[in-house]
């Protein structure tokens, strides 16, 4: 892949965390490591894969809904100006994902439940003939405690389900703690594969390795899922040692040097 190319798509990583820093810092705390951690995922994903118009986007644990807002502009279906309003009461941009929230085609309220939507869209394309639509969902590692992400893995398995691809944001965080110290979820891509999926295991701030992924899940001829290994704390130095952005309090001169540090990386 072109350097500029890889480069775009970092500068685009970091304009989601800039926008996701801005969202919060009005409230002084929020869901910002969901963003910090899904950036690179995302991005490539809306570089290099999902279509507005075309492709459905489910966001399965809702508090990861701010990644999406944060990419509204570019996709075409946000004004920059809402996100101002992110959080705020009466905002059509709650700061967790209900059935009425902008830019996807469905989030999930209890966790666990966004990929049976996902199927559920993927199977109505496949018997309406619109063999050319994509179903993109971005499911989160703690989920994969839910059986019922299990369940509809195996559907999906049985029924080739080729036009859904897992954006799984493999970032070991929830809010008891680190995920594998809660539930061995490994081996993740053994896991899946074994229900009939094809897995791609990679680094998710590596904006190269996450495109080659992309690009191999997008050809795969079985349901595909991406496992991105990302960390809740990336991308922004100024955070303390051992910050968790699962939900963060951020204010202050924090905040001003988050968004300092991210407007030069973004120059």
């Amino acid at each position: 892949m072109q350097s500029t190319r890889i480069e775009e798509m970092q500068r685009a990583a970091d304009l989601l965390r800039l926008r996701a820093v801005r969202m919060v810092a009005p409230h002084g705390f929020g869901y910002l490591g969901q963003v910090l951690s899904s950036a690179e995922l995302m991005a490539v994903t809306f570089a290099e894969g999902f279509r507005p118009g075309v492709d459905e986007l489910v966001v399965s644990p809702g508090h990861y809904i701010i990644v999406a807002y944060a990419a509204g502009p570019e996709l075409g279906l946000l004004d920059e100006a809402q996100l101002e309003s992110y959080g705020r009461d009466g905002s059509a941009l709650e700061a967790i994902g209900t059935e009425s929230s902008p830019v996807v085609s469905i989030t999930g309220g209890s966790l666990g439940q966004g990929l049976s939507s996902a199927l559920g869209l993927a199977l109505a394309a496949r018997l309406s003939g619109r063999s050319e639509q994509r179903i993109f969902a971005l499911v989160s590692d703690g989920e994969l405690e839910e059986g019922q992400v299990w369940e509809a893995a195996l559907f999906a398995g049985h029924h080739v389900l080729d036009n859904v691809v897992v954006l799984l944001d493999a970032n070991d965080s929830q809010v008891d703690g680190p995920v594998s110290s809660i539930t061995t979820l490994e081996p993740i891509a053994a896991k899946w594969e074994s229900f009939g999926w094809s897995a791609f295991d990679v680094d998710g701030h590596d904006v190269a390795a996450l495109s080659e992924a992309l690009a191999q899940a997008l050809a795969s001829p079985r349901p595909a899922v991406i496992i991105a290994r990302t960390s809740t704390s990336t991308g922004l130095h100024c955070l303390p040692e051992g910050a968790d952005g699962h939900f963060i309090k951020i204010s202050g001169e924090l905040i001003d040097a988050a968004i300092a540090e991210l407007e030069v990386r973004r120059a």
